[in-house]
């Protein structure tokens, strides 16, 4: 499914515009990132957990020439799956 799918799909449950679905997703979507960027968590009950993970520096390869590289610390998101999700898909 990708966003225009989604987008048709809140435009029919809603009983909305299209536009006015678009624009819904799209603030969800920028609520989720403010909130991750400021290293905070989303919740949706039902649904999961959007959170910010670590992932600590480390040495890798370069696949091409096989030299080894430093690959720095990072900041990662993050979705933790709810009960009811897995519920729904088992």
């Amino acid at each position: 499914m990708n966003k225009s799918e989604i987008i048709d799909h809140i435009a029919k449950t809603a009983d909305i515009s299209k536009a006015a679905a678009g624009r819904a997703l799209d603030g969800a979507v920028g609520a989720i990132k403010a909130a991750l960027k400021k290293g905070g968590m989303v919740t949706m009950a039902g649904f999961g957990t959007f959170y910010v993970g670590k992932r600590a520096a480390r040495n890798g390869r370069n696949p091409r020439t096989g030299a080894t590289i430093k690959i720095k610390a990072a900041r990662v998101p993050k979705f933790r799956a709810g009960k009811a999700l897995k519920d729904t898909l088992n």
